[in-house]
């Protein structure tokens, strides 16, 4: 069985995430814990923890279908050691909130260079952080984000994974997120049965299937092999539905959570009922 879903509004409440996705008839979703465009946010209230389980009960979410992201302030390959240490901070304050709403991960995007040091220096640094706030907490899941490689991004190719976990201490909570349009414009095709075969084995043999917690199912505005990160909705980019028919008959991803990041939230219910006919 297939868990699809999509990046849903908090708005109002973390609470108010597990309704949103029951409305656009989602087994699965992602939200953003606290406001990801501020460095800092209030605490996650008793009622906001109480209610967010309640309402995931309710509408038949469990922890390993739900799929936290953390803010795209946070870079933990930062080569300015005042924002590194904001970024530490912040990616441990969400690691705290994943564990107090019962949650088993979070997504991050591993972070740039920004054009000052290596990738290798950049990758190390992005290892040290997590080695440092898995230290500090217990239960969660850091998930690593594959990139388009845009902006000084590292994480942009399967050998990028591979260096970072080698270097987690606790490989137990490390695991990885493929999202499809990154995928695509980081020059990773998967857009033909062969294609799709081709870099999932590469994905199998250099990373490995026991590491892939999440999938994001986005369609590129960007070309292939572009480096761009842009976002399209299904069908109307690069891609195409033959690679979403792929996904969703490729019984490998049948228990991990498929998450729509799609740029027409409107088009979402529509997208989920489209994915689950193929």
């Amino acid at each position: 069985m297939k868990y699809v879903g999509a990046h849903v509004s908090a708005a109002g409440g973390v609470e108010n995430a597990p309704v949103n996705a029951e409305k656009i008839g989602a087994k699965a979703f992602a939200l953003f814990t606290r406001n990801q465009k501020q460095w800092h946010s209030k605490p996650l209230t008793d009622e906001n923890v109480v209610k967010f389980m309640e309402n995931c009960r309710k509408h038949g979410y469990s922890p390993e279908h739900i799929l936290p992201h953390d803010s795209y302030l946070i870079n933990l390959g930062n080569p300015d050691p005042v924002g590194l240490e904001m970024s530490r901070k912040a990616f441990l304050d969400e690691m705290k909130r994943c564990r107090q709403l019962g949650l088993k991960y979070l997504n991050f995007h591993p972070g740039s260079h920004k054009k000052l040091i290596s990738e290798e220096e950049c990758m190390d640094v992005i290892a040290r952080s997590v080695n440092l706030v898995l230290a500090e907490t217990e239960g969660v899941t850091a998930v690593i984000e594959n990139t388009s490689g845009q902006g000084g991004h590292v994480g942009y190719t399967f050998e990028h994974l591979r260096y970072i976990i080698d270097r987690i201490e606790d490989e137990s909570r490390i695991g990885v997120c493929l999202d499809t349009c990154h995928t695509f414009s980081s020059g990773y095709d998967i857009r033909t049965q062969e294609a799709y075969e081709g870099t999932m084995a590469e994905f199998e043999r250099i990373v490995g299937f026991r590491y892939l917690k999440g999938m994001h199912l986005n369609d590129s505005k960007a070309t292939f092999g572009s480096r761009l990160d842009r976002h399209h909705s299904l069908g109307m980019g690069g891609l195409g539905w033959e690679t979403f028919r792929l996904i969703m008959n490729d019984p490998r991803l049948d228990t991990i959570p498929l998450i729509l990041e799609t740029i027409d939230d409107t088009l979402w219910a529509d997208e989920i009922r489209r994915l689950y006919a193929l």
